[in-house]
């Protein structure tokens, strides 16, 4: 298994405990403008919810300014803009707004209206990372993991990941299962790596359900049990596609070249049944 090095950037991050929690410390009037810019926005109406984001960034509320520069990132409502996306991300990150923080720093990763700047995206994920931002602890473990930005540290990208991961973030809980698995930054540890790569296998992540079905198969923090292989495995393939998908379909079929009839319609039999968990 080999660390997976794809960052993440979700879309909007308008998370409604956040909004609420916030609407109590705007005055009234701009809670309901909020409220109505982020009802219009959730419709797809995006001039309304400009004719509601625009005046209240103007005065600086971090939400709306956070909202207008997604919109620009995305050309929402208006023309995609990306150095007019970066201009309203920083004003809200500078308010402390972990979600432009964010965003910013993939800005500054990607190159998109500004020079390109791997430390500087460190520095924003940093910031939201530090707030308790599940996407930002990730994309830090990931780069330390790789060293961009900063310098390479296992350990450290260990710490960003189990931060995430006990958040129930489901891309750390299978990177963090890899560490284990490889022992990089910890001490290889076979059954830890299988606790994570279940936890995110559990909730649908096939890369994890693969890996922990390897574990099952190779009998590596568990016991060998080629029925819990096959059917992990089964599940990764059914999840994915193209070359994923042939390399995991590949192992689901050598695997059942190793199982009688009734261990293969068991495998089978719980895949089917298998739904995914959104617990921790």
């Amino acid at each position: 298994m080999t660390p997976h090095l794809t960052l993440d950037r979700p879309g909007a991050i308008i998370i409604a405990v956040k909004v609420a929690i916030l609407f109590f410390l705007l005055c009234l009037p701009a809670v309901a403008d909020l409220a109505a810019g982020l009802q219009a926005l959730k419709n797809g109406d995006y001039a309304a919810a400009l004719k509601e984001f625009l005046p209240l960034a103007r005065q600086g509320n971090a939400l709306a300014e956070f909202n207008l520069g997604f919109m620009y990132d995305e050309g929402q409502g208006v023309p995609k803009d990306y150095a007019e996306a970066v201009r309203w991300y920083r004003r809200a990150a500078e308010q402390g707004n972990a979600s432009a923080q964010f965003n910013l720093g993939s800005m500054y990763r990607e190159g998109q209206g500004v020079p390109q700047d791997w430390a500087e995206a460190v520095r924003w994920y940093r910031k939201a990372a530090e707030q308790g931002d599940a996407h930002a602890q990730f994309n830090l473990g990931l780069m330390h993991l790789g060293g961009p930005g900063v310098t390479q540290d296992y350990a450290e990208a260990v710490r960003w990941y189990r931060k995430a991961a006990e958040q129930g973030y489901p891309g750390a809980q299978l990177q963090l299962g890899v560490m284990y698995d490889m022992g990089l930054g910890v001490p290889q540890d076979w059954a830890e790596a299988v606790r994570w790569y279940r936890k995110a296998a559990e909730q649908g992540d096939a890369d994890a359900q693969f890996d922990l079905g390897v574990m099952y198969a190779h009998g590596e923090g568990v016991p060998q049990d080629y029925v819990q292989a096959h059917m992990w495995v089964n599940l990764a393939a059914s999840r994915s596609s193209g070359d994923d998908q042939r390399k995991f379909a590949h192992e689901r079929d050598f695997l059942a070249e190793k199982m009688t009839p009734q261990q293969v319609a068991e495998a089978q039999r719980l895949a089917r049944e298998w739904k995914p968990k959104t617990s921790r």
